[in-house]
């Protein structure tokens, strides 16, 4: 049988033949065409609109289609190649197609506002109750309003749009790769810890190389980055990496992403104006949490107000710890991460390299496991003989306290070639309930980790494990909902600026006591984090924390009033706004040829377009939630079970707000945010 049409377990990507890609998902987009026709034809024909005779054959034909692409979709992001990547880019401008499609489809859309005119809406469930609504939006922001040819003129901008992300994403992936560094001479290298110069060794011997490779794998960046004396060696990694996939840079115009940012922007101003919004923020948010452009931009413009002023501070700080250390007078912003590391260790006698040894991944993993079997009865598993896609991929099942089977995952941690930077959550499987069976939800966990080096197992700096642990919030997130409604089961139909909340408020146990005990443990002694080494991490949690919001505020402001004013007459030009922003909120100037926007591909190619601000929001929705935790107990199993039930198990099933009103029994306050980060709060 064709793997991508077996639903009957779990992915067999061993079993993928590229060559079947494109004519299965052909198959499929015809199948469920013709489906819906018929479908649609038989309920004019009796008038029996209902749940199960209108959803839950959606939903089952959508479930088909969404698990053939998904793996297809997952290795192309983990293991890349150009066979690969051509039948994964064949297929999207058809999948795009066909959703515009459905959502301009008028007799679907009637179908939907006749179930909820019928008399029985008021007995659905709240699930599906949210999942018309949500579908009824969608149809008004898809353009089923439009006459024919504005459909035809919105359906082919959406395809466009579509191959533009893959060719941005596959750009910087190509660009990110085409660089790298051979050192021979190890005089060069002086200040690289040994963790570093082990991988380094590695990466060369893996290439046939002598001496020591460094590339823009995160890893290895980073280590140049915090820890090289050699200066001319950062400044040619910070260029090489802050030029990816631009007209700048040792690899100038080879994988240049200018005209793609200029043509995405172009099409999503297009589409907003199709169905009448201004610009491509207003139509954003149009399902947010948010309701105006302005509550977003008064939002980071206050954040702004409290946490540059500290910023300024930090960072004239952090020069003058330069000047006085080196006499370096010409302050780059290849030198920022070094001086900040021996800032730091001069400051809390702290160092990441310090710390690395307690949180080998094994450790930390088993650690995280025990802390969510605290806070919410659960029980994670390892299950072997499964198949994946690389030998490092691991995968999991969670049960509950009566062993019920709840969510699975597949957990691949390292960087390597050929695998997308970053790390992210996405849906493997969605849960699905219907009179016959049970779907349990299945998530990929990715991250690009440090990998083991030598024999010792790999070791992780505390950034590193908080990533892990944000990621695997959007995991229980996926993974733990009770949800039996498709459209709205974990993730699904979650208002996307309330979507990182499960996974910031994970983040929360990497800095307590009682958390660091469970998930460190030295990886040849297995001594938990000492006292002394978790207060001054605790002590330095803060540090340099203002520079880190007003960065974070600087990403989200250049996104949403890229977004909002593209269009206008008095748009300059995307590095012209990004210049603009930066003179607002930066305290560091990157130089001339910086080209960060050309790797930002989070709002260029991820989802987050317009849509960056929701971190900082969701950042005051988690920092509230866990003051919670903070009174009643980090491990109390009450205020645990309270989070679980009305936040994680519900889904998309309710608005975010009024779900985080039933867990806080109040709206969000900003207080604990700015108390988390050590910003003085009025």
């Amino acid at each position: 049988m064709n793997p991508l049409l077996d639903t009957s377990g779990l992915p067999r990507f061993s079993k993928i033949k590229l060559s079947q890609i494109e004519s299965t998902i052909d198959a499929l987009l015809d199948e469920n065409r013709q489906q819906l026709k018929t479908l649609l034809q038989q309920l004019k024909e009796n008038q029996q609109y209902s749940w199960q005779s209108l959803i839950e054959p959606l939903a089952e034909m959508d479930n088909r289609l969404s698990r053939a692409w998904s793996p297809v979709s997952h290795l192309n992001s983990v293991k890349n190649s150009d066979e690969l990547r051509k039948a994964h880019d064949a297929c999207l401008p058809k999948l795009s197609e066909y959703s515009t499609e459905q959502m301009q489809n008028e007799d679907l859309y009637q179908a939907y506002l006749k179930l909820q005119q019928s008399p029985e809406f008021e007995s659905y469930t709240r699930g599906q109750k949210k999942t018309i609504e949500n579908a009824l939006l969608k149809f008004k922001l898809n353009g089923v309003a439009l006459d024919e040819k504005q459909k035809a003129e919105f359906k082919s901008i959406k395809q466009k749009l579509s191959g533009l992300k893959s060719k941005y994403e596959q750009n910087l992936l190509d660009a990110t790769e085409a660089w790298m560094i051979q050192i021979e001479d190890k005089s060069i290298l002086g200040g690289l810890p040994d963790y570093a110069l082990a991988m380094a060794k590695q990466a060369a011997k893996n290439k046939k190389m002598k001496g020591w490779l460094f590339t823009l794998e995160m890893p290895s960046y980073i280590s140049v980055m915090t820890y090289a004396d050699d200066r001319e060696l950062r400044r040619d990694m910070y260029t090489a990496y802050s030029t990816r996939a631009s007209d700048q840079g040792p690899n100038k115009g080879e994988y240049d992403n200018s005209q793609i940012m200029e043509d995405i922007l172009s099409s999503r101003q297009q589409m907003a104006e199709i169905i009448g919004f201004n610009n491509y923020a207003e139509l954003s948010i149009a399902d947010k949490m948010a309701e105006t452009t302005d509550e977003v931009l008064g939002f980071l413009n206050a954040l702004v107000e409290k946490s540059l002023p500290v910023a300024k501070k930090e960072f004239k700080e952090l020069q003058q710890f330069a000047k006085d250390t080196d006499g370096l007078d010409d302050f780059s912003a290849w030198d920022v991460a070094y001086y900040s590391e021996k800032l730091k260790q001069q400051n809390y006698g702290l160092s990441e390299e310090e710390l690395k040894p307690y949180f080998p991944a094994d450790k930390v993993i088993n650690g995280l496991f025990e802390i969510v079997k605290r806070l919410y009865d659960i029980n994670i598993q390892q299950c072997k003989g499964i198949d994946v896609w690389h030998p490092d991929v691991q995968f999991f099942e969670i049960r509950d306290k009566d062993n019920n089977l709840l969510g699975q995952f597949y957990l691949d941690l390292y960087a390597r070639e050929k695998k997308r930077g970053g790390a992210w959550m996405d849906e493997c499987i969605v849960r699905k309930k219907t009179a016959d069976a049970l779907q349990i939800p299945v998530a990929y966990l990715t991250c690009n980790l440090t990998p083991p080096v030598g024999k010792d197992p790999a070791l992780l700096t505390h950034n590193e494990v908080t990533t892990l642990f944000h990621e695997f919030g959007h995991g229980l997130h996926h993974m733990l909902t009770q949800v039996d409604e498709y459209y709205v089961a974990g993730i699904n139909g979650v208002e996307w600026d309330a979507v990182e909340l499960p996974s910031q408020f994970m983040e929360n146990w990497c800095w307590q006591k009682e958390g660091l005990d469970l998930i460190s443990g030295h990886y040849q002694t297995g001594e938990s984090l000492p006292d002394d080494l978790f207060e001054k991490l605790n002590k330095a949690k803060n540090f340099q924390s203002a520079m880190m919001m007003v960065r974070q505020l600087e990403f989200s402001l250049f996104d949403f009033r890229l977004h909002m004013e593209f269009s206008s007459k008095d748009f300059q030009g995307i590095q012209a706004l990004l210049d603009e922003v930066r003179d607002q909120v930066a305290v560091i100037k990157p130089p001339a040829f910086n080209r960060f926007q050309h790797g930002f591909s989070h709002i260029f190619a991820g989802g987050y377009e317009a849509g960056y601000y929701s971190y900082k929001w969701a950042e005051v929705l988690s920092a509230d939630a866990f003051s919670k935790f903070e009174q009643e107990g980090i491990f109390n199993r009450e205020t645990g079970k309270n989070f679980l039930e009305n936040i994680l198990q519900k889904g998309g099933s309710e608005k975010a707000m009024d779900l985080f009103k039933k867990f806080m029994g109040r709206a969000p306050k900003v207080d604990a945010l700015l108390k988390h980060s050590g910003l003085a709060y009025d």
